[in-house]
């Protein structure tokens, strides 16, 4: 899946940390937004999906990604495009397949009440109590 760069939305701003002469001066923060809702790239299934398994994400129908870390702003908006298809390829992996709910095998469970019986017998051989006529 190719997103056109029609559909992402470049945000820059002064990032805080280090950036030697000209910290003050550029923007080097950079936030991308790509909007789900108003994107033709995505089919409904797609979008449906997105929408499910990034829902703790969105901000309305946007998916917001932010990077700050570098000094530069080219490495910064690389940086958020990674992010960016991360994020996408994450949320449109299909869910795993559903646990089939099994029983213990008989062997199993035989094996589990003699190791309970067998420490239970431990525990009753351990309370007897010491004599005093030593």
């Amino acid at each position: 899946m190719v997103i056109p760069a029609a559909e992402l939305q470049w945000r820059f701003s002064r990032a805080s940390g280090p950036g030697g002469q000209g910290v003050n001066t550029t923007d080097s923060r950079v936030e991308l937004v790509f909007d789900l809702k108003q994107s033709r790239v995505l089919g409904p299934f797609r979008r449906a999906r997105l929408q499910d398994r990034l829902k703790t994400r969105l901000e309305g129908d946007c998916l917001r990604v932010v990077a700050a870390e570098e000094r530069s702003q080219w490495q910064n908006r690389q940086l958020a495009l990674g992010r960016l298809a991360a994020l996408l390829r994450e949320g449109l992996r299909p869910p795993p397949p559903q646990r089939r709910p099994t029983r213990p095998g008989r062997a199993a469970v035989q094996r589990r009440l003699e190791a309970k019986a067998q420490r239970s017998q431990l525990k009753r051989r351990r309370q007897g109590r010491p004599s005093f006529e030593d």
